[in-house]
């Protein structure tokens, strides 16, 4: 989602930028402007990694399994991408030409030969650059590289793979030219995780199209219960589960007994027993229709989403590199309660929009929410500064040419 809104808005700029999907189609909730080619794609990736006689089938075949409309179907059913069992073939695409799926990694760099010559290639994660050295000795060009939350893919990957696949990985990462992050704390700890030197990351602000958002909290002064909200994937990895039990223990409290939880975001068939678990925990207590779930929320629907709660949380139990999900309830003037960890403090202190807590505490976190569910002024000064601020520095324009300008360091 934000390589897309980055790229749009660097096209909506004037500037000749492509998109190139890998593995499947993108999923976005606005205007999709990536190229209709899919590089690596999932079936043909994980074929050739099983079975060999596909690293050796004629282009039309690959053609065939990587057409968009398959692999949107393939994934729509019950893919399993637990990073447990993807150690094979997480090392074999990390070593590009010397992997099992070299015939990718040649027909993208022939691709991009032929067809677009770029000026600069990002990269929007390490775990596909394995094709960095075939990239450079072919184009010449500089090569840059987005970190938005590899380490928590890797730190899942089961030994002995796991120990491999940071070998190389920190291998291909001295042969990357730049590093692009979103935060201070991030760069700091990708510096260590993959041996980069920390002056060669470029700190650059998250951005979201502010064109839909909506000019204040238009729901503060309702007479429904007040309603908390999380949007975010539906996982164990963003603290669902930790909302909720602060949720229990927010029912008890004076002057919000009533209180309920907004649920959405995408749910995925290997995260279903767990929401499955959270639905069950929440009917046998004592607040049974606390909970409700929006699936399928575009851009029209977050609008409303956001108008329908009074602060909103997603208190993640890993430290995340990003955060989209606090600026976009910002953008709506909706303050919001996050872990003190990852991207997050950084966030805060710089839009002033909401209050930090110790990570993974349903008792802290119900405090919190707690606090500004019963003071109304309170809660809408936090949104409104988080609003402006926003609108100030963390807008889609300003994301691209923070990019831009980087882009500029390394392109003559």
């Amino acid at each position: 989602m934000n390589d897309n809104m980055v790229a749009r808005a660097l096209m909506e700029m004037g500037h000749d930028v492509m998109l190139l999907p890998l593995y499947t189609p993108l999923k976005t909730d606005e205007q999709d402007v990536s190229d209709k080619h899919i590089f690596f794609g999932g079936i043909n990736v994980y074929l050739q990694e099983k079975i060999p006689l596909f690293r050796h089938l004629p282009r039309f075949i690959d053609r065939v399994l990587d057409s968009p409309w398959l692999l949107r179907s393939v994934a729509r059913g019950s893919v399993k991408t637990d990073p447990a069992e993807l150690g094979p073939l997480t090392l074999s695409i990390v070593r590009g030409e010397h992997g099992h799926q070299k015939k990718e990694v040649n027909r993208l760099v022939d691709w991009l030969a032929r067809h677009e010559r770029p000026h600069i290639v990002n990269l929007s994660n390490l775990m596909i650059a394995g094709s960095v050295p075939a990239i450079k000795r072919r184009l010449r060009v500089p090569v840059l590289l987005t970190l938005q939350g590899d380490d928590v893919f890797l730190d899942e990957l089961s030994e002995p793979y796991r120990s491999k696949v940071m070998q190389e990985l920190r291998s291909l990462a001295t042969q990357v030219d730049g590093v692009i992050v979103h935060s201070n704390f991030y760069a700091d700890a990708m510096s260590d995780y993959f041996e980069i030197p920390r002056e060669r990351f470029h700190v650059v602000p998250l951005g979201i199209r502010a064109d839909d958002t909506q000019d204040t909290n238009e729901n503060a002064t309702t007479d429904r219960p007040p309603t908390v909200g999380y949007f975010a994937r539906i996982c164990h990895a963003k603290g669902l589960h930790v909302l909720v039990d602060a949720m229990l223990e927010l029912r008890i409290m004076p002057g919000t007994e009533d209180a309920r939880l907004r649920v959405a975001g995408w749910l995925g068939a290997s995260d279903r027993p767990y929401f499955s678990e959270l639905e069950t925990r929440v009917a046998n207590s004592n607040a049974p229709g606390m909970m409700t779930i929006q699936a399928g929320v575009d851009v029209a629907g977050k609008r409303d989403f956001y108008r329908s709660i009074d602060i909103l949380s997603v208190p993640t139990v890993y430290r995340e590199p990003k955060g989209r999900y606090v600026l976009e309830a910002l953008a709506n003037g909706v303050p919001v309660v996050q872990p003190e960890h990852g991207a997050f403090p950084e966030l805060l202190r710089h839009t002033g929009g909401g209050l930090l807590v110790p990570p993974t505490s349903p008792r802290h976190l119900a405090e919190a929410l707690h606090q500004l569910l019963t003071n109304h002024e309170r809660r809408q000064q936090l949104g409104e500064t988080g609003r402006q601020a926003v609108l100030e520095r963390h807008t889609a324009p300003i994301a691209a040419q923070a990019v831009l300008d980087t882009f500029g360091r390394y392109v003559s």
